[in-house]
């Protein structure tokens, strides 16, 4: 496993999947991390923690490894770095895989090593690297995406999701599962980027009656919150509150609605081994059928499907995952 560090690199898309890979060992794995920066000496991460290097860009060796890029806040000076990318370059070209976490897509990508293929970063930068990089198919949602032997991850801590879905694939999912459970993670991050919690996700409204609606809404997921109780609970029209909704939220009530009762059932099925009509109607949904149609809707996958993400990262059942050329992905 190389990891490629730099000053300014962010700390946890470098230490989130070496912790990963460290549990992996104490699981009967065998990674031997080594960190590698432009000149062998140390680097200072964003949080101004100094990172211990093992060697310098130059020296390093990749063949037969695992190559990880982490990003950092100031991509757009690590893009800028020749010689940074001519290593990254050189170093993916002799690695088994290369990775990315997070902003760490930018120097790949600026590196020419995403050309053509599917990739994902930060939500917040998809746009960017999109626009920057024309030839790379932006995944904004995803979680992590490999396409042959490149895997990009999203923001951050998806390093962690992204690294167990390197072990699981080194040394199969029961070693995984045992590394996700050690760490107290999820095995498989269920959703995609967008999974952050509906009532957050919605924002502070800065009309008052709607903030109210919404925080009544999530604090009684089962409840009778359709459009004509939720208008007259505020006091207000229908036609008032939809428009309400649509200017502070960026939907309509019902919608809010499923996506809060699609998230309550999320919990229930992480939590309990319930079968799905008692989760449906303790979520406010009436029936299997109800809860399986909002979930398409909401997250394009299944209850059962969801609950069955519990039991392995995904990356195997990928089609996207598949290696290309046939050209081999082993451990690192």
């Amino acid at each position: 496993m190389l990891v490629v560090v730099y000053d300014g690199v962010r700390l946890l898309d470098v230490t989130g999947p070496l912790e990963v890979f460290a549990v992996a060992n104490e699981q009967g794995g065998e990674y031997r991390s080594r960190l590698a920066s432009p000149d062998g000496r140390d680097v200072v991460a964003n949080t101004g923690t100094r990172l211990g290097v093992d060697l310098s860009l130059s020296s390093a060796d990749a063949r037969g490894a695992t190559l990880v890029v982490p990003g950092g806040p100031n991509w757009l000076h690590t893009i800028s770095d020749a010689g940074l990318l001519d290593e990254i370059r050189r170093l993916s070209g002799q690695s088994s895989r290369t990775a990315s976490v997070c902003a760490g897509a930018f120097a790949l990508a600026a590196a020419g090593l995403l050309d053509g293929r599917r990739a994902t970063t930060h939500w917040e930068l998809a746009e960017q690297l999109a626009r920057r990089f024309p030839l790379v198919e932006v995944d904004s949602d995803a979680i992590f995406v490999q396409d042959g032997t490149v895997i990009t991850s999203a923001g951050v801590t998806s390093g962690i999701d992204l690294a167990l879905a390197l072990v699981e694939k080194d040394l199969g999912a029961e070693t995984a599962r045992l590394v996700a459970k050690q760490m107290v993670v999820f095995l498989q991050r269920p959703g995609g980027q967008s999974q952050f919690s509906v009532r957050l996700s919605a924002g502070q409204a800065r009309h008052e009656l709607v903030r109210k609606v919404l925080d009544a809404i999530t604090s009684d997921p089962a409840g009778d919150h359709s459009l004509d109780v939720l208008a007259s609970r505020a006091g207000v029209s229908t036609r008032h509150l939809t428009r309400l909704f649509h200017e502070e939220v960026g939907t309509t009530p019902a919608r809010f609605v499923e996506k809060v009762r699609v998230e309550a059932a999320q919990l229930l099925l992480e939590a309990t081994a319930d079968p799905l009509d008692v989760i449906a109607r303790q979520v406010g949904l009436g029936s299997p059928e109800t809860l399986r149609r909002a979930f398409t809707r909401v997250l394009n996958t299944t209850p059962g499907t969801y609950r069955a993400r519990f039991h392995t990262t995904g990356v195997t059942s990928d089609p996207s995952a598949a290696p290309r050329r046939g050209e081999p992905v082993s451990p690192a």
